[in-house]
């Protein structure tokens, strides 16, 4: 795309929270091209055929499996979706890799060591290697021939990366950086080839180097004993006067954190999606034990405390579904636009991805914590089988687990959401601030009590929507204006305002997806999404009101207090709807296809 104007419609990161956004311009899993159905397709054959048959022997580690099923991936393709054609990759968009790693995620550890590989273990050199770097590694890991790992975490420093105690020195002839540290939670690292590490540089210059296996003085613990993700290699990586090349000196010294954070973006978007992928998996097996399981001479599947988990794990996967695909295509678009400004590859996905932070920061959380229900209501629906190793479901919840840990704590995530939002707000980058003011001056105004446009079926929906950005607007502008400074030690009221910006992203995205589908198919095709978008809608409303009433109770009181939370009721407001009715009929879909179909 090299006309600039074919981007006018394209929302900027957090936009989303001041501007309307049209059914049009989003990208669904409906909207798959031909390509990437095909990609699509190869991926699931390739895990049918190749990597669920031997899923036993991944729990166990056993020996040479991980790395000859990476190696068939890299025989595919699926090793170098993201690196560029010239370096023997394919050079795929982000939609398609957003494809394939919601496809892969069905793997459990065998996606982490290929996510692994692919992402944090690669992506730093794709975007911050230099040509020479580039040539040297990028062919060998696309196919495989190499793995890579990523080593970020220390003993003593996790959320706080740059905390880092790894140090690096150049040695007196110049020729190395003697590397001295401990990285921990290093996942590939039992048969990594290469390590991307950070360390000080003199105890002060945060930096990236592209560490090699054979260099002297690198060494592992054992495997780590884990809760979950069992199939996966996790040691301790141990660096002792370890020579590495100046020319292996990854970007610029100093500038280790552009790399960690930059990768961290696009390694948060990817775990939201990849939840995605899981939670149908769950579902799945959810609904074809609940068929299958009888009690009282009838399958479980007909009992409605049953149907109400089916159809609330749908309804939860069918919102996640849709925010995920969005933000997708927006750092897609955003990233196609850049390039057509003269930006080269590595600037214009890095400018997109940190464009879209805040969406990636709490996209993570609202896909892991999705997950983590789905998962749990499958066990629960298995019953006792559901604890018991004989069933998949039993390490599936266990492997969900890690998600919440992963690429930044879901609390780290909440705080980065509303931190960057306010920080957007200051630089002026965001006018979230006029918009406040503008919601402060309508609530002294006399409602009204018209209602919205009409917008047929989904009339209700689009205004509690438009309604919930106020009252973000009315608790975040509040708090900011009463708490200063002040609120950034306020965590509790931060993660509140995170989790109502979470889910009206979330509302938005499942009432667009269902718009664009009655404007392609008509309403009565889409009549079971209508009916996800108005009981997802319904709860997520109550939602916000809690969040924001604790909230605005935490730092307002007396004539103050109250008037907000009659703002917060007017802007909660939303007509009844039978959504244990809207449940049954989506829960009945889901055991007649025994899997996620929408």
């Amino acid at each position: 795309m090299s006309n600039t104007t074919e981007f006018k419609n394209l929302l900027r990161g957090a936009e989303f929270l001041i501007k309307e956004s049209n059914f049009q311009d989003l990208f669904t899993p409906a909207d798959l091209d031909e390509e990437q159905q095909m990609i699509l397709q190869a991926t699931n054959d390739f895990l049918d055929n190749e990597v669920m048959p031997k899923r036993d022997k991944i729990e166990v580690q056993e020996e040479g499996v991980t790395t000859t099923l990476l190696e068939q991936a890299g025989e595919l393709g699926l090793l170098g979706l993201a690196v560029p054609e010239e370096f023997g990759g394919m050079g795929k968009d982000f939609n398609t890799n957003s494809i394939v790693v919601e496809a892969m995620a069905r793997a459990r550890s065998f996606t982490l060591s290929w996510g692994a590989h692919v992402g944090i273990g690669s992506l730093p050199i794709v975007y911050f290697g230099n040509q020479e770097q580039k040539e040297k590694y990028l062919p060998k890991l696309a196919s495989g021939e190499l793995k890579a790992a990523y080593c970020l975490t220390e003993p003593g420093s996790g959320s706080d990366a740059l905390g880092a105690k790894t140090r690096a020195h150049l040695s007196e002839d110049g020729k190395h950086y003697v590397l001295n540290g401990q990285k921990m939670w290093i996942t590939n690292s039992g048969f990594a080839d290469i390590f991307i590490v950070f360390a000080k540089i003199d105890g002060e210059k945060f930096t990236g180097f592209i560490v090699e296996k054979t260099m002297s003085g690198l060494s592992l613990g054992a495997e780590e004993k884990k809760m979950g993700i069992k199939g996966s290699s996790t040691r301790l990586v141990f660096l002792e006067n370890v020579k590495v090349p100046v020319e292996n000196l990854l970007g610029e010294p100093g500038k280790g954190h552009l790399i960690a954070f930059n990768i961290l973006n696009i390694g948060r978007y990817k775990l939201a999606i990849g939840s995605l992928g899981a939670a149908k998996d769950a579902l799945r097996q959810a609904a074809v034990y609940a068929n299958e399981r009888q009690q009282f001479k009838t399958p479980i599947a007909n009992f409605g405390a049953i149907q109400y988990k089916l159809a609330e794990m749908a309804i939860q996967i069918y919102a996640l579904e849709s925010a995920c695909y969005r933000a997708s295509d927006k750092i897609d678009n955003y990233e196609k636009k850049l390039l057509s400004e003269g930006k080269d590859f590595s600037s214009a996905i890095l400018g997109a991805a940190d464009e879209y932070a805040i969406e990636c920061a709490f996209l993570k959380v609202h896909g892991s914590e999705v997950l983590d229900y789905c998962v749990d209501e499958a066990v629960q629906i298995h019953g006792g089988m559901g604890f018991s190793e004989e069933t998949q479901i039993a390490g599936a919840y266990r492997d969900a687990r890690i998600n919440r840990i992963f690429e930044g704590t879901n609390e780290i995530n909440r705080l980065l959401t509303v931190d960057q939002l306010l920080k957007r707000a200051m630089s002026g980058k965001l006018d979230i601030m006029s918009a406040a003011m503008g919601v402060q001056k309508e609530l002294m105004s006399i409602p009204n009590f018209g209602g919205g446009q009409d917008e047929g079926v989904l009339t209700n929906e689009l205004n509690a929507v438009r309604n919930s950005k106020k009252a973000i607007l009315l608790v975040a502008g509040a708090a900011a204006q009463k708490l200063m400074t002040k609120l950034k030690y306020e965590q509790e009221i931060l993660m509140n305002i995170a989790d109502m910006i979470i889910d009206v992203y979330a509302m938005e995205s499942t009432v667009l997806r269902v718009q664009k589908k009655i404007a392609n198919e008509g309403e009565e095709a889409a009549e079971l999404e209508i009916l996800i978008a108005k009981t997802f809608i319904s709860d997520a409303v109550e939602r916000l009101n809690i969040n924001g009433k604790h909230a605005l109770q935490s730092f307002a009181e007396g004539d103050e207090l109250r008037m907000m939370l009659m703002g917060l009721k007017r802007y909660t407001k939303l007509e009844p709807f039978n959504t244990k009715n809207a449940r049954r009929a989506v829960a009945a879909k889901i055991s007649e296809e025994q899997a996620y179909c929408f």
